[in-house]
């Protein structure tokens, strides 16, 4: 289901929920059906990750919960709010002390949020873990994506 919502002065929100799953080939496609082509393959690994975190970290892959995911993709600025059913973790801070030769210290599963903090420009965490807001800027012609 995709609903979109816009009050006066402000940016265009769209928003999806889906239940819990690691098909997200379609979703994937919505959320960045307005992003520009040359940063699609970037976004698409940042964007998978998260919603692979939420769908079987924290909802635990379970059919009756489902992912909700809003977002707003009009340059430069582009956003996107992921939240799952499940009960949150202790998320790491993001910041360069987190971080040893690449790696997050938390562990095996840390791959995936190094990749977040990789991809987009600000990583926030909100509800005991359970949401992460991902934002990306696009403001210079001379920047260029990570994957492309």
């Amino acid at each position: 289901m995709v609903a979109t919502s816009r009050l006066a002065g402000q940016r265009k929100w769209s928003s999806l929920s889906f239940v819990s799953t690691l098909y997200l080939h379609p979703v994937l496609n919505i959320l960045l059906a307005e992003v520009p082509r040359q940063w699609q393959a970037e976004l698409r690994l940042g964007l998978q990750e998260a919603l692979v975190n939420a769908s079987k970290h924290g909802n635990s892959l379970d059919p009756g919960k489902q992912v909700m995911v809003r977002y707003s993709t009009f340059a430069p600025r582009l956003s996107w709010i992921i939240a799952d059913q499940g009960s949150g973790f202790d998320h790491p801070c993001g910041c360069t002390d987190c971080f040893d030769n690449g790696q997050f210290h938390m562990g095996e599963g840390g791959r995936g949020l190094y990749i977040l903090y990789q991809v987009f420009d600000q990583v926030d965490w909100h509800q005991g873990g359970r949401e992460v807001h991902l934002h990306k800027t696009i403001t210079q012609i001379q920047q260029v994506p990570l994957v492309s």
